[in-house]
């Protein structure tokens, strides 16, 4: 099934302003729908388009990137294997899964300069070293990342449009939507936490409505990025720490505990393996700002950090993968709209989530009390016209907001909106913006 993805306007925008300077490469996590919406956009804005999936491609494909000095040849052989006839800027060729042939994606700096058809390059894994070893990476690529649906795109594909436009104007006047609105809005809400954002998990949804079915989907993804960690890693580490974050989460723990996902494993030996997962795309990193300010990047730590999955549908059937669907507690509870304190590891997950989804990098905060030897944290940072903003994320309550409170007394001249997300209505507590979760994603 084919979704509306908003990453097709950004194609769009490639096309137009390249006019086949540059190949697009689209990277992801695996089961994003990148090869779903490229075939799309190629059917649509090209007059013919061919499709060379790696992953199944015959020797002989692969052996015609070994020597790109005769490129009539190329496009000859090409055309004759997939029986399709391409037309000098009027086509596009797909090299999908790219990083399984890398010469090919090496080759795209010759065949961009031949100028006669447009190129699209999808893959994952792509920085990984033996995906790129021996081969110069090409200067003419422009990328794109690709994730799981976000809430839009999610309301989209339910049939939700209204939704996604109220949701929009409720943010923009700043209005509460009212005790019924509001509670129709989180349980919408809460069914994209439980499936996630991964197509095929939406589809199975809309194709089946039940539930048993949508986690057996999810644990197939999971078992493929198993295999993806595995190729980064053939130790095992890898896994044991992608199936260690429900944990780390739920222990709220001021960073990730490397020796309490892999006991021996020092947190600066692990550097390069942390860097390579997060090249996969399957799970996010939220650095810590050493110093808060509007250049976070430029003072993060990046031996402190927490672990995040791409997709929040995806960390509740990871948190069960090892039991049967019907001990999935999260399901009943979220389901049963009642408010649950010990769930706020899972709307942390899903605020990274969506915080990625909207462009911002993660970044979080903690300082010690001035008064005692308990220390504050801040979920989340955001900069917003050129002011810090910090965000607490809480499942249930909110009467209380202390490290809020103390990190406005700490860096009030750094300050913008200090944002609160939580599962009631839009609301003010004093110069705290109160925002529902599912209003997060327009702030």
């Amino acid at each position: 099934m084919l979704f509306q993805r908003k990453i097709y306007q950004d194609m769009l925008d490639w096309k137009h302003a390249s006019q086949g300077r540059s190949a697009l490469l689209i990277q992801g996590a695996r089961r994003v729908g990148k090869s779903t919406i490229v075939e799309a956009f190629a059917q649509k804005e090209y007059e013919s388009y061919l499709l060379i999936d790696f992953s199944s491609a015959a020797p002989e494909v692969r052996d015609l990137f070994e020597d790109v000095a005769h490129l009539d040849f190329l496009f000859l052989r090409l055309q004759l294997i997939y029986d399709v006839r391409l037309h000098p800027r009027a086509s596009v060729i797909i090299f999908d899964e790219v990083q399984l042939c890398p010469k090919a994606r090496q080759a795209i700096k010759h065949l961009v300069k031949d100028g006669r058809y447009d190129y699209i390059e999808t893959g994952s894994l792509l920085s990984i070293r033996q995906n790129i070893a021996n081969i110069l990476i090409p200067s003419e690529e422009r990328r794109l990342n690709m994730r799981p649906m976000d809430y839009e795109e999610f309301l989209w594909a339910i049939g939700e449009r209204e939704t996604a436009k109220l949701l929009a104007m409720a943010w923009e006047q700043q209005v509460p939507l009212g005790q019924a609105a509001h509670r129709e809005q989180m349980r919408k809400f809460r069914l994209y936490m439980l499936i996630g954002g991964m197509p095929q998990a939406v589809e199975t949804y809309l194709a089946t409505n039940n539930f048993r079915d949508i986690d057996d989907v999810k644990r197939e993804i999971l078992s493929l990025y198993a295999d993806d960690f595995h190729r980064i890693d053939a130790t095992g580490r890898a896994s044991q720490i992608f199936e260690s974050i429900p944990a780390q989460l739920t222990s709220n723990a001021a960073r990730f505990q490397m020796e309490a996902a892999i006991p021996g494993t020092r947190r600066d030996r692990a550097s390069e393996l942390i860097a390579n997962m997060a090249d996969s795309y399957n799970i996010l990193l939220a650095y810590h700002a050493n110093n808060p300010d509007i250049g976070m990047a430029l003072t993060k730590n990046l031996d402190y950090y927490k672990m995040f999955l791409l997709d929040t549908g995806l960390f509740v059937t990871l948190i069960y993968k090892d039991r049967a669907f019907t001990d999935n507690e999260i399901y009943r509870r979220l389901l049963s709209d009642k408010q649950h304190t010990d769930l706020g590891y899972v709307y942390e997950n899903m605020v990274a989530q969506m915080t990625v989804a909207k462009g911002d990098a993660l970044f979080y905060y903690t300082f010690p009390s001035e008064t005692s030897n308990h220390h504050y944290e801040i979920d989340f940072l955001l900069t917003r016209k050129n002011k810090l903003c910090p965000i607490e994320v809480k499942s249930s309550g909110y009467k209380t907001h202390a490290s809020l409170d103390a990190f406005q007394k700490k860096y009030a001249n750094r300050i913008g909106i200090r944002y609160l997300i939580y599962t009631k209505d839009l609301a003010k507590s004093k110069d705290i913006l109160c925002v529902p979760i599912y209003l997060y994603p327009y702030l």
